[in-house]
């Protein structure tokens, strides 16, 4: 599976991704009675963003991430903040069912997926997790915002153009964010037999132009990047579209949803 989020996308992702505060580590920890003993797979890891957190409050975490940049940079993060509870392996939301063979059945607290989940079968997922999860585990999905260029303020407004304009083409994609796909998801938890519930956490972010431009190349695919001969053009080019809508202040809402087994 290759989604485009290597090379340097992978460091962009790893240097200007927000991270998880820690009211939602807490509602993970309180949803499925996280303990010292637990077991939780990270699918979808990325750079670590929530698996090395979530590390400080389980036994052990399996980051599982399809794209090897992205898992290397986990890697080696973890090595830097001294976490050693964390294994990572290359893999998708297919290589589910095999982690049973490898962890045993109901062995896993929970399983969590941070900002991946519109990449995956979910319908799918939310069957073949069944058989990993302890009683009283679950699956987790969170949403870690709304995209940067579809907020609800005078800067995302002007981002949004801007990036029409560059890319030529209109940017719609929520990255499962919205209401309706999160609703979807909820359904399809509940068809699977889990018991659902929704929590959220929120904060505010003031970003400089850098983290903007950051961010929106974080979520670019590596063949879709300016070319390195256009991006200070581009990156100009967002500081003077934005610069009249200053400061930029970001509200992060973090939307949690669990579904719980029995």
């Amino acid at each position: 599976m290759d989604l485009g989020f290597r090379g340097e996308v992978a460091v962009l992702y790893a240097r200007y991704r927000h991270g998880y505060p820690p009211a939602v580590l807490d509602a993970l920890v309180a949803a499925f009675g996280l303990t010292g003993d637990d077991v939780v797979v990270d699918l979808g890891c990325g750079t670590g963003q929530l698996a090395l957190p979530m590390a400080r409050r389980v036994r052990a975490v399996l980051g599982v991430d399809p794209e090897p940049d992205m898992v290397g940079l986990a890697r080696a993060a973890a090595a830097e903040l001294g976490v050693r509870n964390v294994s990572w392996l290359v893999g998708a939301d297919s290589d589910v069912p095999a982690l049973a063979a490898l962890l045993g059945e109901r062995t896993v607290g929970a399983i969590t997926i941070g900002q991946a989940l519109h990449w995956m079968d979910h319908e799918r997922l939310f069957r073949e997790a069944r058989p990993l999860l302890r009683p009283g585990g679950g699956v987790a999905v969170l949403a870690n915002g709304t995209p940067l260029w579809l907020q609800d303020s005078g800067w995302s407004r002007a981002l949004r153009e801007f990036l029409q304009d560059w890319f030529g083409k209109r940017l719609t994609a929520t990255c499962g964010t919205d209401e309706a796909t999160r609703q979807r998801y909820r359904a399809a938890l509940a068809a699977a037999g889990y018991e659902t519930s929704t929590t959220s956490a929120e904060y505010q972010c003031l970003l400089d132009v850098d983290r903007i431009v950051g961010g929106v190349l974080s979520a670019v695919p590596v063949d879709g990047l300016p070319p390195p001969d256009r991006r200070a053009a581009f990156a100009r080019g967002i500081d003077e579209a934005l610069r009249r809508h200053a400061p930029y202040e970001e509200h992060v809402r973090v939307s949690v949803l669990t579904g719980r087994v029995d």
